[in-house]
């Protein structure tokens, strides 16, 4: 049965918009409708009291979430429970994220997020590979004992066919010309990150199909007045994405402000980064060996390093608003429509319009989730 989302201030793409109802079929939107027409009137109606509805967020960086993290155990369970934490922030779909590690384990968390799409684990879209082709200088928590340069069946490995996207983030200096082809050929998107690389190798590695930036300004060259460097190199090119950790510990605000004016619209994506704090009452987890404190909402070692976030998408949508001044549905689109079309799912995600995906979030006043829907199905409430 057709059901019907009413009485919502509702994101299009045409901004907000209220009187008129959501319509949604199985897992898809047929159709914005006014309460008059008779597909409304013939649904089963759920009353949005007024609140936001936005399309659901879309994170393309999650380590962990629920107490749990991807690299200790790439597998479906491990895939749920990210997800099934991350939703109660409005998260309907995400990339679990592999930080560098061994070819065994990257084999493994791989096969875990086909077998997990196959499963139709709610939100899992693909996976992201956080190295371990990125630079020692640049290693942030990484560690470097799992670095190498990209062989045969490394490329082999990541460009291998599955049911979701394959995001890999490496260091464009530790790569030639031919490997980036290759990934990119075999439709990888690669992004720059944990990198060395002056403006001119960056710029070539554009020119070679790099598709985007990890967590801009972090674990990269900084941008200068003689040499530009990544984030230079990034800010300028007008086709790439940018990822952006928005919890105030990451990157100063001015910082972001400057960034997000220099940069194309729709270019800019907020991204968690999130570790196994998010929804999980235990602000500890151990990390390769070492134990690592979520406090005050940064997860870092005992020397200070900073490992990943205790950041949510909807903590981050806020944090754009409040901290940043970016517009509110400009805030909702970073974290839902602008990541979508990089990862070249713009035609079916992202967007509150026939056609699309029945992923949503429901906001109140204060920009808190109230509700979460992924496929059609209510998976969270308050």
């Amino acid at each position: 049965m057709t059901l019907a989302l009413v009485n919502g201030r509702v994101l299009t793409d045409n901004g907000f918009q209220t009187g008129f109802a959501v319509l949604v079929d199985d897992d898809k939107i047929t159709g914005l409708a006014l309460p008059s027409d008779p597909r409304v009137r013939a649904a089963e109606r759920h009353d949005l009291g007024g609140r936001t509805l936005l399309p659901g967020f879309i994170d393309c960086q999650v380590n962990g979430g629920g107490g749990v993290l991807f690299n200790d155990a790439p597998t479906v369970e491990t895939i749920r429970a990210i997800g099934e934490a991350h939703a109660k922030y409005g998260t309907t779909g995400f990339l679990p994220t592999l930080i560098s590690d061994d070819a065994e384990v990257m084999s493994r968390a791989i096969d875990a997020v086909n077998a997990a799409v196959e499963q139709g684990v709610p939100g899992v879209l693909g996976v992201h590979l956080e190295g371990p082709f990125i630079a020692p200088e640049r290693k942030g928590v990484h560690d470097p004992a799992k670095f190498r340069i990209a062989g045969a069946d490394d490329i082999a490995m990541v460009a291998r066919r599955h049911g979701g996207v394959t995001l890999l983030t490496l260091a464009p200096e530790r790569a030639s010309d031919d490997v980036l082809k290759q990934l990119v050929d075999n439709g990888v998107i690669v992004c720059a990150g944990h990198t060395a690389a002056d403006y001119e190798t960056t710029r070539n590695a554009l020119a070679m199909g790099v598709r985007g930036f990890t967590h801009l300004f972090n674990a990269m060259t900084p941008f200068t007045s003689r040499e530009p460097g990544v984030v230079g190199a990034a800010l300028e090119d007008h086709a790439s994405w940018c990822g952006l950790i928005v919890d105030g510990h990451h990157v100063h605000p001015a910082s972001l402000r400057v960034a997000i004016a220099a940069k194309t619209r729709e270019k800019m994506m907020l991204v968690t980064d999130a570790m196994p704090p998010v929804g999980s009452d235990n602000p500890n987890f151990v990390l390769k060996g070492e134990t690592i404190t979520a406090k005050d909402g940064v997860c870092q070692t005992a020397d200070g390093t900073l490992a990943g976030s205790a950041l949510d998408m909807a903590s981050a949508v806020r944090n754009t608003i409040n901290m940043v001044g970016v517009p509110y549905d400009e805030a909702a689109r970073m974290a839902s429509t602008y990541p979508a079309a990089f990862l070249g799912l713009g035609a079916t995600h992202g967007h509150i319009a026939a056609g699309f995906r029945a992923d949503f979030v429901v906001l109140d006043d204060t920009h808190h989730v109230v509700e979460t829907w992924i496929g059609g199905e209510r998976v969270y409430t308050a």
